[in-house]
């Protein structure tokens, strides 16, 4: 970004800039009987980005359509600032001279008396390209001008490291239905391997299993679900343990907990 310089003389005629503010009136002309010795007074012009950053401050500040851009007033305003910048700094005029010959050559179109047509027989705006650039470069312009809004770290907010030592409760999924199922089918399974022709008439009762079952749990944190079935005595058993055990689940005694899907799964005694 670049700051620009001109006289006092040169000043008072840029775009309607105030010399200065006396009382709070802004005096636009130099006055008749005031001598300022030569070079005694440097009135720092705006800074600009570019050409098109310029030509967007000039229409921006007159609040005119960048679709619909008079050709004539702003190719006036920005000689104006062009001749303003090359009677300080020469060089740093030069992509301002091509902005200005394109805006001299686009207002010569407009002049023509014939429109120009384009290939789909529709009358072409020699301001339309301009006119995209222009839309262009200030969507980019806002964009940059949101982001440096943004919290940056060092100018806006500075780092800091703090120690805080954290401590996890270890808490087991839940075991699924669908997990439950496999397992108690994958129990099943085992006890057809284990048939014996002996029959023999059982008195099997969900109360004295949900006892056992809580008295093999008792002083044990983890009990695998296969170690509280045998297979070998028989399927009955193992319905009836089964639905102890289920009973036991639903009036919240015995916890079924299982680290992860797939995993085997643990029965404990619920913790009050």
């Amino acid at each position: 970004m670049t700051e620009h310089s001109l006289s006092p003389d040169a000043a008072g005629t840029v775009a309607g800039t105030p010399l200065a503010h006396v009382f709070g009136q802004p005096v636009l002309e130099m006055p008749a009987d005031l001598f300022i010795p030569p070079d005694a007074l440097k009135i720092i012009l705006e800074s600009f980005e570019g050409p098109l950053d310029l030509l967007l401050y000039l229409i921006r500040k007159q609040n005119l359509n960048i679709l619909d851009i008079p050709m004539a007033p702003i190719t006036a305003q920005y000689m104006r600032y062009i001749d303003a910048m090359r009677a300080e700094r020469l060089e740093l005029a030069a992509e301002y001279l091509l902005m200005a010959a394109l805006l001299i050559e686009i207002k010569s179109r407009l002049l023509l008396p014939r429109p120009q047509v384009d290939e789909a027989g529709e009358v072409s705006d020699p301001r339309a390209e301009l006119a995209r650039r222009l839309l262009e470069y200030e969507q980019m312009k806002l964009a940059g001008l949101a982001l440096d809004k943004l919290p940056q770290a060092e100018r806006d907010f500075a780092w800091l490291a703090v120690l805080i030592e954290q401590g996890a409760e270890q808490r087991l999924p839940e075991v699924s239905p669908l997990d439950l199922r496999q397992a108690w089918l994958t129990i099943l399974s085992r006890a057809k391997n284990q048939r014996s022709h002996q029959v023999a008439q059982d008195e099997l009762s969900v109360r004295e299993q949900m006892s056992w079952i809580l008295r093999y749990l008792d002083g044990r944190d983890y009990v695998a679900f296969e170690e509280l079935f045998d297979p070998g005595k028989g399927v009955a058993h193992l319905v009836v343990n089964f639905i102890a055990l289920l009973e036991l689940v639903k009036e919240g005694m015995v916890r079924v907990n299982q680290d992860a899907a797939y995993a085997p799964i643990y029965v404990r005694i619920a913790v009050v």
